[in-house]
């Protein structure tokens, strides 16, 4: 691949590590002693308080040569203005609970396997999201996302792990309403009368669901489905063929992309950007081609 590059000398690392994570603090004890093993001197800071974890990233920036963070993808979410001014390269270790932005890049959830990645150099540029100024990794949503994120608290993820996603969806599938939206794309402007509408920048989001079939993290292109069923059992039949991303084929489904995509609705709808809802309509999205350098096996 032509973004693809390996880099041999960088050893000195900023790494953080959300510890409130599930096994966060045995993780991290692990993570430090494989990666001081591989030749990594470090320098650790907590990320108990998310919303500072892009000034520590800005205030190191002249001191290490990358990030290495450990969490889950709001922790990672909470990395990208900070990665983006310092331009420093990320190491991930996947730590959360669905790990989408990792599962997209192809990293190990072993602690030890992830390392190595780290420790192997090789850098592929990717692609960012960015929803009225918000950037995002994996996918901004409206709608029924909302409603599930709002539903799916650290404690319930920390009790039920990845099934979290699924017991949720289906607790909040048969309450959903429709509800109507003006999608601009292509020159196109579209009345839409759906349940969800979700705009990908990577591949998976929400435990492991594919935007598209299609879809990478370096394609330089934002991937929107729109779920315009009438009946909620027909979300239920629906569910296998979103994990696996041929969904735009089934009826009830709305699939397009795009460079940049605007969305409005006669009422305000809040919008969820990698499992934190951030900002709402009307929203204009676009995509923010090889933004970042990440770690990749």
């Amino acid at each position: 691949m032509s973004n693809l590059q390996l880099l041999t000398f960088m050893k000195k690392a900023l790494i953080l590590v959300n510890q409130h994570a599930r096994s966060g603090k045995k993780l991290f004890s692990q993570a430090t002693v494989e990666l001081q093993a591989l030749g990594f001197e470090l320098i650790e800071e907590s990320t108990d308080h998310s919303h500072q974890i892009s000034d520590t990233i800005r205030r190191y920036k002249n001191q290490v040569d990358l990030v290495i963070i450990g969490g889950g993808d709001g922790t990672l979410n909470a990395t990208i203005e900070g990665l983006i001014d310092s331009q420093l390269p990320l190491g991930i270790l996947p730590m959360g609970t669905a790990n989408d932005l990792a599962r997209t890049l192809g990293i190990p959830t072993s602690l030890r396997e992830a390392c190595q990645v780290i420790a192997t150099g090789k850098i592929r540029r990717i692609d960012l999201g960015w929803v009225n100024g918000k950037h995002f990794f994996n996918v901004a949503s409206l709608g029924l996302s909302v409603q599930i994120t709002q539903l799916l608290t650290k404690e319930v993820k920390r009790r039920w792990g990845i099934l979290a996603y699924a017991a949720t969806a289906l607790q909040v599938v048969w309450q959903s309403r429709p509800f109507r939206a003006e999608i601009r794309v292509n020159n196109q402007s579209i009345q839409v009368k759906t349940i969800q509408i979700a705009i990908g920048n990577g591949r998976y989001y929400g435990g492991g669901m594919t935007v598209a079939e299609d879809a990478t993290i370096d394609d330089q292109r934002l991937d929107l489905y729109s779920l315009e069923t009438k009946h909620w059992w027909q979300i239920i039949a629906l569910l296998p063929a979103m994990r696996q991303g041929n969904h735009a084929s089934w009826p009830g489904v709305r699939a397009l992309y795009g460079e940049e995509i605007e969305v409005r609705s006669v009422k305000r709808h809040r919008i969820n950007t990698d499992g934190e809802i951030t900002t709402h309509t009307p929203a204009i999205f676009r995509v923010i081609p090889k933004a970042l350098a990440v770690f990749v096996p």
